[in-house]
């Protein structure tokens, strides 16, 4: 007998549902044939049809000088177009062909820095030379209102690419004769046709630089790796520091803007690391124990004046162990004297005070050679602190912070060094030797006393840097025949940006803003870099034209938008480049006030894709045609 039929599980669809079903499908079918028209309007509006006004930031994808990337990677290179995406009117508030563009200052603004202007200064006592320190203006520069760009001098040329401008710079992007004049008879610089040579001779080393890094090498171990990072106290035109590049040394040369004009201005357009700085009142906006040696050759700075502030302040900026060259007067009076016009007594007593007051430091002199006399710090404070209980000795500096020095006094007081146990040990450890200390995790971060920041996060770090240099190395070709040596990280946070440059033939300052929720200034110098202090507020103290590239990485809510992206036209070579990244908000208005500026500009992805909110403004202006004032 057949089996009888199961009732079925489904419930029989009612004629109304089937309606509503029909419906349904007629709507979503309606919706989609609008949306094909929509994508299509859209792609007809924003197509090369579009006015002018909404290209003007494009330019070609760029080459790619890395064979080993992918075509996938092309599409990374293709400039966004975030209008399809976003509220016109949230995202772009105005297009920059309608907003005015900033024009250029006067033609005697060529050489500005707001910070160390020459007309400022007369206004501020020359007792301690406080007239050569910063004297910023109320806003971030005193240009006209409104703003203006500083321009380029007349006849200014491409400056000549790394290592040639080791040896020679053009005249028209300095020209400044009077240290030919002044120093004429001392071979620091001579004019060859249309070029400024630099010989290599100096006050204090009358047979060449070589010679006298010479005599230093002999008593400093300038070879081992030991000594990396090198502070220059009146640098010149910064020989010294060229001749310590054949020991893998990196110099911070630092010079006043005073009578010798344009020492600084020189020393970057050779290409090597240098600011506008002076002994003077505050601190040198540098960490304490960061230096591995510090330099001065007849810098005339009375030592033991002040009670002795300005070598409390060397011995603040000296690592333990560190070392202490000094050479000219006092240093070999008695064979010298004459040719300096000073009477044997004089410098007798001054080198006396010398040598009395680095003892009150416990600096151990190593040495006094020919024209060098050599100190060293002591690796830490434990005989010191017996000692310094006598009557005649310093007291050590209580709850000041020793790596705060932004506009902060010298005192003076001793800067203690961090606690050991035995005398033997060094204060906060043995730095690794040079080049492996660059990515050794570095000593402070293994003594806990940078808050938050672990060896899990440097490590992590560095991996990070290294994905956005090859990122990066889509735009910028960072070895390109040296057409990139002078380099700025705004917002260095651990130096991951300048250690991913380290195979490179370049050098970075990394600059740790005042602002910053972490101080991590002290951590790139363990780690055999270089840097400064800086609030974006005010202007770097520097000469216009003379970094090759800036490096900006969320620094835009430091200060007033336009107010930065002027002060980085400044610092910015006329051929330069920047990478900018942030939020996609601020990019998207750092491409419109950029405009304004006159940049070559693009938005693109970063390493992390389309889909990520951090994106880069890349800035190139190599085939950028810039005005000239007469």
């Amino acid at each position: 007998m057949p089996r009888p039929s199961l009732p079925s599980m489904l419930p029989s669809p009612s004629g109304k549902t089937l309606a509503f079903a029909f419906l349904a499908s007629i709507l979503f079918f309606l919706s989609y044939l609008i949306g094909i028209h929509h994508l299509s309007f859209s792609f007809l509006l924003f197509s090369s049809s579009s006015p002018p006004s909404l290209r003007q930031c494009s330019i070609p994808p760029p080459t790619f000088p890395f064979p080993y990337l992918s075509s996938s990677s092309s599409s990374l290179a293709a400039e966004l177009d975030f209008l399809p995406r976003h509220d016109a009117n949230s995202l772009i508030p105005l297009p920059a062909s309608y907003l005015p563009s900033i024009p250029f200052c006067s033609a005697n603004f060529t050489h500005y820095c707001p910070c160390q202007d020459p007309n400022r200064e007369r206004l501020y006592p020359t007792r301690h030379f406080s007239h050569h320190g910063r004297h910023c203006p109320p806003f971030l520069t005193d240009r006209p209102s409104p703003p203006c760009r500083v321009p380029r001098p007349r006849g200014y040329r491409a400056p000549i690419p790394w290592p040639e401008s080791r040896h020679s710079v053009w005249f028209t992007n300095v020209p400044f004769k009077k240290l030919t004049e002044h120093k004429a008879d001392q071979n620091w610089i001579r004019i060859e046709g249309d070029k400024f040579v630099f010989p290599g001779g100096g006050t204090s080393f009358p047979h060449g630089v070589e010679s006298y890094v010479g005599h230093i090498s002999k008593v400093v171990p300038l070879k081992t790796g030991e000594i990396r990072t090198v502070l220059d106290i009146g640098c010149g035109v910064a020989s010294f520091g060229n001749q310590l590049l054949g020991y893998n040394v990196l110099t911070m040369s630092v010079a006043p803007r005073d009578q010798h004009e344009a020492q600084v201005q020189f020393a970057l357009e050779r290409g090597f690391p240098a600011m506008l700085g002076v002994l003077s009142i505050f601190r040198l906006p540098y960490p304490s124990r960061s230096f591995d040696m510090a330099h001065c050759s007849r810098c005339l700075i009375k030592w033991v004046s002040r009670e002795g502030l300005y070598l409390l302040e060397i011995d603040r900026i000296l690592r333990p162990g560190g070392y202490w060259v000094l050479s000219g007067p006092p240093i070999n009076w008695k064979k010298m004297y004459k040719g300096w016009e000073r009477t044997p007594e004089d410098l007798e007593a001054e080198q006396n005070g010398i040598e009395d007051f680095t003892k009150r430091l416990c600096w151990k002199k190593v040495a006094e050679k020919g024209p060098i006399a050599v100190w060293r710090k002591p690796t830490n404070h434990l005989h010191c602190a017996t000692k310094l209980k006598t009557s005649r000795s310093l007291r050590f500096c209580e709850g000041r912070d020793p790596d705060n020095s932004w506009y902060d006094e010298m005192q003076a007081c001793l800067t203690p060094l961090p606690k050991v146990e035995q005398i033997r040990d060094t204060a906060g450890g043995i730095l690794t030797k040079w080049p492996k200390r660059l990515n050794v995790v570095p000593l402070r971060i293994k003594s806990w006393s940078i808050k938050g920041v672990t060896a899990e996060n440097f490590n992590h770090d560095n991996r990070i840097w290294n994905q956005r240099l090859s990122h990066y190395g889509i735009y910028i070709n960072f070895g390109l025949a040296g057409k990139y040596r002078n380099i700025m990280d705004m917002n260095a946070g651990l130096g991951g940006f300048a250690a991913a440059l380290a195979k490179y033939p370049v050098w970075v300052m990394n600059v740790v803003p005042v602002n910053a929720s972490i101080n991590t200034l002290g951590l790139i110098y363990e780690r055999g870099l270089i840097g400064t202090y800086m609030n974006w507020c005010e202007a770097f103290s520097t000469y216009p034209r003379t970094y090759d590239l800036i490096h900006a990485d969320g620094i835009f809510s430091m200060c007033e938008f336009i107010d930065i992206l002027l002060e980085m036209d400044r610092i910015l070579r006329p051929e330069g480049a920047v990478i900018i990244r942030d939020n996609v908000d601020i990019i998207v208005k750092a491409k419109n006030e950029a405009e304004r500026v006159g940049w070559q500009c693009r938005m693109v992805h970063s390493e992390k894709g389309p889909f990520h909110q951090e994106k880069l403004l890349i800035v190139d202006n190599s085939m950028k045609s810039h005005i000239t004032l007469n």
